[in-house]
């Protein structure tokens, strides 16, 4: 519906106004590609890197959850995993919940 608004647009444009209009479709294009690279692609990218990263969780990782508790991974069983936090305290999370793993730096 709005494509054939604004190819409406484009046809009723006076002919002296082609060039600046033009320009405007050029403006928006570039606006539309520096969104792309340096909001939605870096996005994209950690999200991926975060599911690869929750899908090879192994026993005897030291991972962080998403609420700060820290712990060592005890069983991973499907989509869960459980976490040894204290000698003889097991905790079960969803694989979703782990953050990051403990020995990484956080960046600022």
């Amino acid at each position: 519906m709005q494509i054939m608004s604004f190819l409406s647009i484009l046809v009723q444009a006076p002919a002296g106004q082609s060039g600046q209009m033009i320009w405007n479709i050029v403006l928006w294009v570039g606006i539309f590609i520096v969104f792309y690279f340096f909001m939605i692609r870096p996005q994209q990218k950690k999200q991926k890197d975060q599911k690869s990263f929750v899908d090879n969780l192994k026993k005897g990782d030291s991972v962080v959850t998403i609420g700060g508790l820290h712990g060592k991974i005890y069983a991973v069983e499907g989509n869960t995993v459980t976490l040894e936090v204290d000698k003889g305290l097991k905790l079960t999370f969803e694989k979703t919940a782990i953050s990051r793993e403990a020995t990484v730096k956080v960046q600022s």
